[in-house]
């Protein structure tokens, strides 16, 4: 793809980098201190301004914005006061995120390849030609397969559209092999807090006394208000907070005790603390006694393990008397106290069982479903939408289900591939749908995941920008931007739960699309012909049509669902409107559109405190408690002012088979699975001398690689650095900013070298999200290393999720 514009050029005259970039939206008013004045001004003298509620897409926190408008231009995006979510926050990555919008590279034509896979060739078409392009090579290859619309699969990048785009490739189209990003990211740690406590669950860290933050680094990978609030209580201020990392990390920084851990050893570190906590009884008892399922099991397996903090310091190199220190700790600020749940991928091959054994000790406290602890909060209902969804005789089931113990609807991203690549599926996989994602980078072992989709007949990806992935891609369609679309209306469930609005800001440039057009241009295309493979192929479809007219053959394909444009064909307004209306009357309706935030009581319970601080909901009307208890029809009753300890010992209803929380897991021992964390030293990954074990984070600045062609976030950072030991530099000969290699059995990279005090020995770190090699992305292309290029494709045995901490890897100088 060629660009015919410098960097030197954009950054001195694009209309993205001359908005305001100050975050600063509320200015003081003391004369009426409820009132709510947005601190922007005219960049013209047309009085065509506009201020237009929107959803920030730039992360997975979708924090609420206005966007202000001129002359149909969005100048700047301010953040939005009544989101309790977001609570009048945008980070540096939501008022970047209009550059998106004015990005020179982004896609503006639908496009079809004329060159190979990834080299970037494509030629502009129409919308209908490219709606042809798939409708013909979907029909042979289906009509070749016998109508196993399982044959294709797909995949989506998290988003408030994902659901739109999942509806039409599944309940339409009809297809079992979704590949979400489930098995890249979080799928260990929800299933095991799910499985342990019943939900995932949130972090109060607004009211905590005391967080274990391991491995997880809030303080540079993800700026939100909870973020904020609790390093303003770190340091003697009210949090004790313990940060539990191989790297000395900006969240380290902050933290009151900083435990510089061996990488892949978290497990022993919770097992350790669990011996203490459970040796000298220093846990709830009252509130295990009432709360816990199996706990005697628990108990006799931890104390005749000998999970010691003498064990665990030969293990991860924390010295015992701090992993008593920080067992006795939590326990006596408990129940506020938090063994923090983390927001990141799996990182080791037992990072099920960690996540299980860090629930269980948060629980050990009664920090579960109580202020200041790990709270469920409350969700706000939203009407349906329905949808007509065919029934198909010949889809098969998708193809890696026994590739781990539990492979669920969003599958093994991993062993999906490698299945595909080795030739080892029960059928083949002939094509592949993709929407906002970019499994070529995000997905570990570049290579493999490139050699998958050229063994591809077609390829389509819905997206804004000509990723690494888009240009493997047969077929580009382009999507609009966030700013340029409205999507479905979103209930953000929490303490202070609360329903938000994406509107539309501006119309849609170039010849870009919402997703949900897209799929209703491409429904009607494909529909008939899809139709006439069914025909072809489905007995059960031929058995119901045998002896009908083509007026009532007509009218079964319009009723059974066969219409796949069908769920489609109201606009995305039309749809939320519906949705909202059902549960709720038109002023909620109103609210929603003007202020982009609708909760009840909101017009009585939202008020302007000072200058930057609201209130939301009123502290006796916050969900910290919303579990049923035992001796009670309804706990909507608590009173959750009084001290959470009181709270924390009343028996409860969790969402788990015994109503409890489970130390011991009966169906998973029927798999194969340990029942209970077992720490298994085999597992263990050693380093061999010589070598280094290669862990990878997130920036606060980037989002994944989705940021990768942001102009202004690059402007921050241009590039990502190797983090390593100092010690290990100088035996190596490497000095700052000299071009190292870093190799292991997946790939190479050359990268600029960081060396540092600040990360253990023998182990070396880099932010993901660059090293893009597309040559559409000007800003991007080979800008730093992309991390996955180098991590091996290993997949923990529970979920099938991919490892991403057990690399091992040599470095030289170049």
């Amino acid at each position: 793809m060629e660009v015919e514009i410098s960097r030197r050029k954009f950054l001195q005259g694009t209309v993205a980098l001359s908005v305001i970039a100050s975050s600063s939206a509320i200015c003081k008013d003391t004369s009426n201190k409820d009132k709510i004045s947005f601190g922007t001004r005219k960049n013209s003298n047309n009085k065509d301004v506009k201020l237009v509620p929107t959803l920030c897409e730039v992360c997975v926190n979708k924090c609420a914005a206005f966007a202000r408008v001129e002359n149909n231009i969005v100048t700047k995006l301010e953040p939005n006061p009544y989101f309790p979510k977001s609570q009048n926050m945008l980070c540096a990555r939501g008022n970047a995120g209009i550059q998106a919008l004015y990005d020179p590279d982004r896609i503006k034509y639908p496009l079809i390849r004329v060159g190979k896979r990834g080299d970037g060739k494509y030629k502009r078409v129409t919308w209908d030609e490219a709606y042809t392009y798939i409708t013909e090579k979907m029909t042979k290859i289906l009509d070749e397969e016998k109508d196993n619309r399982s044959c294709f699969g797909y995949c989506a990048g998290e988003g408030l559209a994902e659901h739109t785009f999942k509806t039409f490739m599944s309940n339409k189209i009809g297809s079992s092999n979704f590949v979400n990003h489930a098995s890249i990211c979080l799928q260990t740690a929800v299933s095991g807090y799910a499985l342990t406590i019943g939900k995932y669950g949130q972090a109060d860290l607004q009211n905590a006394k005391y967080v274990i933050m391991a491995g997880a680094n809030r303080a540079e990978a993800i700026l939100t208000p909870d973020t904020m609030d609790i390093f303003k209580r770190t340091r003697g201020r009210g949090t004790k907070l313990v940060v539990v990392d191989p790297r000395f990390t900006n969240t380290a920084m902050h933290a009151d005790d900083y435990l510089a851990i061996k990488s892949g050893t978290d497990l022993a570190f919770v097992l350790a603390l669990t011996y203490h906590v459970i040796k000298n009884e220093l846990y709830n008892r009252k509130y295990v006694k009432n709360n816990f399922s199996n706990f005697d099991k628990y108990k006799e397996h931890i104390l005749n393990s000998e999970y010691t903090p003498k064990w665990a310091e030969n293990i991860t190199g924390i010295p015992a008397h701090e992993i008593e220190k920080v067992a006795q700790e939590f326990m006596a600020n408990a129940p506020q106290a938090i063994y923090y749940q983390g927001r990141r991928s799996t990182w080791t091959k037992n990072d099920f069982q960690l996540r299980r054994a860090q629930a269980i000790f948060t629980a050990l406290g009664g920090g579960i479903d109580v202020k200041g602890g790990i709270v469920f909060g409350k969700k706000l209902p939203l009407g349906s939408h329905y949808v007509n969804a065919p029934l198909y005789s010949n889809p098969k089931p998708r193809i890696e289900k026994d590739e781990a113990k539990i492979i669920g609807g969003s599958g093994s991203w991993i062993a999906w591939r490698n299945m595909i690549l080795e030739e080892r599926t029960p059928y083949p996989i002939r094509g592949m749908f993709v929407y906002k994602q970019n499994p070529v980078l995000s997905v570990p072992h570049v290579e493999k995941t490139k050699q998958m989709f050229k063994k591809m007949d077609l390829v389509v990806v819905i997206d804004t920008m000509p990723s690494d992935t888009a240009i493997m891609a047969d077929v580009i369609l382009p999507e609009c931007t966030y700013l340029e679309r409205e999507d479905p209306v979103k209930s953000f469930p929490g303490v202070e739960p609360s329903i938000a609005l994406r509107r539309k800001v501006i119309e849609p440039m170039y010849e870009t699309k919402p997703v949900i057009e897209i799929l209703h241009g491409l429904g009607k295309k494909l529909s008939k012909p899809l139709f006439e493979i069914s025909k072809k192929y489905d007995e059960d479809l031929q058995y119901e049509i045998e002896g009908l007219s083509k007026e009532e053959i007509d009218e079964l394909y319009k009723d059974n669902g066969y219409d796949l444009a069908d769920a489609f064909e109201h606009s995305q307004e039309h749809i939320n409107k519906e949705m909202v209306l059902e549960k709720y009357d038109e002023k909620a309706w109103n609210t929603l559109r003007t202020k982009g935030v609708f909760y009840p009581k909101m017009s009585k319970s939202f008020k302007k405190l000072d200058n930057n601080k609201f209130r939301y909901y009123k502290e006796k009307e916050k969900f910290y408690t919303v579990l049923k208890l035992e001796n009670k029809e309804d706990s909507d009753d608590i009173d959750t002012c009084i001290n959470p300890r009181d709270i924390a010992e009343i028996k409860r209803l969790f969402s788990t088979p015994t109503k409890k929380i489970e130390c011991y897991l009966e169906n998973l021992a029927k798999k194969g699975i340990d029942p209970m964390p077992v720490w298994h030293q085999e597992d263990f990954k050693k380093i061999p001398k010589g070598k280094f074990k290669f862990i990878s984070g997130r920036h606060s600045q980037f989002t994944q690689n989705s940021t990768a062609n942001n102009v202004m976030l690059l402007e921050l950072m241009p590039e990502n650095f190797i983090w390593i030991n100092k010690k290990d530099a100088k035996k190596n000969g490497i000095n700052h900013g000299d071009v190292v290699e870093v190799q292991s059995s997946a790939g190479k990279i050359q990268i600029k070298a960081f060396p540092t005090d600040k990360i253990i020995e023998d182990t070396v770190f880099y932010v993901h999200g660059f090293g893009s090699q597309s040559t559409g992305m000007t800003f991007a292309n080979r800008n730093g290393a992309s991390d996955n290029e180098i991590i091996e494709d290993d997949i923990e045995p529970v979920f099938g999720s991919a490892i991403m901490h057990e690399t091992i890897v040599s470095i030289r100088k170049v």
